[in-house]
């Protein structure tokens, strides 16, 4: 919480910031000034994150939403321990989960940015936690809300950057406004069809195979590819014309018991609109002489 909510006056010449020394003369530069350290938060609560492994004797055939693939066993024979299928299908519940925990945790960062005046907020940052064996996913979101220096002039809604310091000032410099921050998640289900589970041991394409060839795990590989496209995609609907800076995409694999996997795509970047043409900035004016 800021000093200024702390006393009730937004306008309080007092703030904090999550600026570091160079970030915070980067602001002066572009003609702002922080107002206040915002955050938002949100707790999640979804049986799916506490759920294990799923039997294997339940019907292969998934509710049809979002990407879905089936393999099928080719070595025609029928065994008790045998996976005579396999699939890939996308875990929508999962992804709609954190969208609402990310859209919440952000709202509120917005709320008490736009009650201190801010016109943006800038390096935010967001972190997830969850909660062992309690099926519940925290969201956490905080940046440095800005104004405009010498005015009290604010946007409705206020823009948001994972950017801050030289990086914001040079996207400024070439011509870029930050809109907001960006984020999507992708999760998809693996379940192992017999020569998977063969491959994913360290065996042949067959329990009894002796090739010692190097060969793809094809099912693991569309379930990776599935998952990169899904966030990619994701990401790019929430640009509408605009472009996606500094992207950072990071991709995660549980094994929650042999051929039972998980695979998750975290994308983060910053959405910005082109507002005019390239003006180099003027040099920065001297604050501490050598001699």
């Amino acid at each position: 919480m800021s000093v200024a909510d702390q006393s009730g006056d937004a306008r309080s010449e007092s703030f904090t910031s999550g600026l570091s020394v160079s970030d915070f003369a980067a602001v002066l530069a572009m003609g702002l000034e922080p107002v206040g350290l915002v955050q938002g938060f949100c707790a999640m609560q979804s049986s799916s994150y506490a759920v294990g492994s799923l039997q294997r004797n339940l019907s292969p055939y998934r509710e049809a939403r979002g990407y879905v693939e089936n393999y099928q066993c080719p070595h025609g024979m029928v065994a008790g321990e045998h996976r005579m299928w396999g699939q890939n299908y996308e875990q929508y519940w999962v992804e709609e989960t954190w969208n609402q925990g990310f859209a919440s945790a952000s709202a509120r960062m917005l709320d008490e940015a736009t009650r201190l005046g801010a016109v943006g907020v800038m390096g935010v940052v967001d972190t997830q936690s969850t909660l062992a064996g309690a099926g519940v996913t925290e969201f956490h979101f905080r940046g440095t809300a800005v104004r405009l220096a010498g005015t009290d002039s604010a946007p409705s809604t206020p823009w948001t950057t994972y950017l801050s310091g030289q990086r914001l000032l040079k996207a400024f410099e070439a011509g870029f406004a930050p809109v907001s921050i960006v984020t999507a998640v992708a999760s998809v289900r693996v379940w192992a069809y017999c020569i998977t589970e063969y491959l994913l041991g360290g065996g042949g394409i067959s329990a009894w195979s002796q090739d010692a060839s190097t060969v793809e795990i094809d099912q693991v590989v569309r379930a990776q590819s599935q998952a990169r496209a899904l966030v990619r995609a994701s990401a790019r609907a929430q640009l509408h014309g605009d472009v996606l800076q500094g992207v950072d995409l990071i991709a995660t694999q549980h094994e929650y018991e042999h051929g039972d996997i998980e695979i998750q795509c975290l994308l983060r970047g910053n959405r910005a609109r082109r507002v005019g043409d390239f003006v180099p900035l003027r040099a920065p004016d001297a604050t501490v002489r050598l001699s």
